[in-house]
């Protein structure tokens, strides 16, 4: 009786520990729609930053920071179409 038992609690133990070692269920996959809005949120969050950069440098003159503008923007503009078109 007393083999049964500790038989019988090794086994339930085992189930236990077996049971818990199973993957947890994977995270459902982002929309593509949500994939596309994460990726122009960060585009505008760092183009926000690199324009304030440029304006803010103590070292670049006015042309300087223009003509560094203007290849962000277009930058920025190119990078938007891809965005909307892989939509």
């Amino acid at each position: 009786m007393k083999k049964l038992l500790i038989s019988a609690v090794l086994l339930v133990g085992l189930s236990f520990s077996a049971y818990g070692q199973k993957r947890p269920p994977a995270p459902p996959h982002p929309s593509k729609a949500q994939l596309a809005n994460s990726k122009a949120s960060e585009l505008d969050k760092r183009y926000r930053t690199e324009k304030k950069l440029i304006l803010n440098h103590p070292l670049a003159t006015k042309k300087m920071k223009n003509d560094q503008l203007k290849a962000l923007n277009v930058r920025y503009q190119n990078e938007k179409k891809l965005l909307r078109a892989a939509k």
